[in-house]
């Protein structure tokens, strides 16, 4: 009886040990497939950026070609190339068709900041604050703030009193939100300077600074202008009116290059470059980057 007893604990611990192990094997299984799994998606994650790395370069090689036939426009318009077979889609915006926030005049602001949804007297006030941010005094211009403003507001800092570094600087402005930012930041930037968008390159938010258009009007603009062949986009107006009219080459340009693996991993990079040779001895400068971000 004893015997039969012992001989079934035996079986019942055998069985829980099997058990055991059965678990202990199937979690190591299942922790080297997601190191797997881990491992692939960096190497694919790396591969993408590398990929959206050199379709920046080869954009600011094809941007110094001297024929007007195969180099690149500034507009926005997709180009698209495969590298070992990875999927890389670049959009080229020349800075001169955006706002340049150290150059922009107050009415041109208004316009902007209306078109994006701000009563007319709220757009002045953040106009003005914009202009004082930028001025080097202290003296507060009309509907503007300087820093008696922003200590009764509570912020912990007032205007820098000097030219807007980084476009994202103007979040620090009063009044500012970041929702509007967030609709504006493609239409402006610190390195074109100039006051009014180049119709021949601005994207449709730099186009909200044009007085008498509405989204839709710019959209299609837009649109148009980018499905037409290089030179030909001269002539070509505005609902209001206004032409494009011809411009030489720009020096400045914004490269958004997105890199799409075939299993769907991506990887996206915004840069910033001005042409021109540097004494680390590359054809242009990096003005901006940033990278990860949709």
């Amino acid at each position: 009886m004893n015997l039969k007893r012992q001989s079934g604990v035996a079986l019942v611990l055998v069985l829980w040990l099997t058990i055991l192990v059965t678990v202990a094997s199937g979690a190591f299984a299942m922790m080297a497939r997601m190191d797997q799994l881990e491992a692939n998606t960096l190497l694919t994650g790396t591969q993408a950026r590398l990929a959206a790395e050199a379709g920046i370069q080869l954009t600011a090689a094809a941007l110094r070609d001297t024929d007007d036939f195969y180099r690149p426009i500034g507009d926005g318009r997709p180009y698209e190339y495969i590298f070992d077979g990875i999927q890389v889609e670049i959009r080229i915006t020349d800075e001169r068709g955006k706002l340049d926030l150290n150059a922009v005049e107050e009415p041109t602001l208004v316009t902007l900041f209306m078109n994006n949804g701000l009563e007319l007297d709220a757009a002045e006030l953040l106009a003005a604050a914009i202009l004082d941010w930028r001025d080097p005094d202290e003296l507060e211009r009309v509907n503007g703030a300087e820093l008696e403003a922003y200590e009764a507001a509570g912020l912990p800092v007032g205007p820098a009193n000097r030219p807007f570094m980084m476009s994202a600087e103007l979040l620090q402005v009063i009044g500012m939100t970041y929702d509007l930012y967030s609709r504006i930041e493609p239409a402006i930037t610190v390195f074109s300077r100039v006051s009014l968008p180049d119709l021949a390159f601005a994207p449709v938010e730099a186009l909200m600074a044009v007085p008498d258009i509405t989204p839709e009007e710019a959209m299609n603009f837009v649109q148009e202008r980018q499905s037409m062949e290089p030179g030909s986009v001269e002539g070509v107006s505005l609902p209001n009116g206004q032409l494009i009219m011809a411009q030489g080459r720009g020096l400045t340009y914004s490269i958004v290059a997105k890199a799409t693996m075939p299993n769907g991993v991506w990887e996206q990079l915004d840069a910033t470059i001005r042409l021109g040779g540097n004494e680390t001895g590359q054809p242009f400068r990096v003005l901006r980057w940033r990278e990860g971000f949709q």
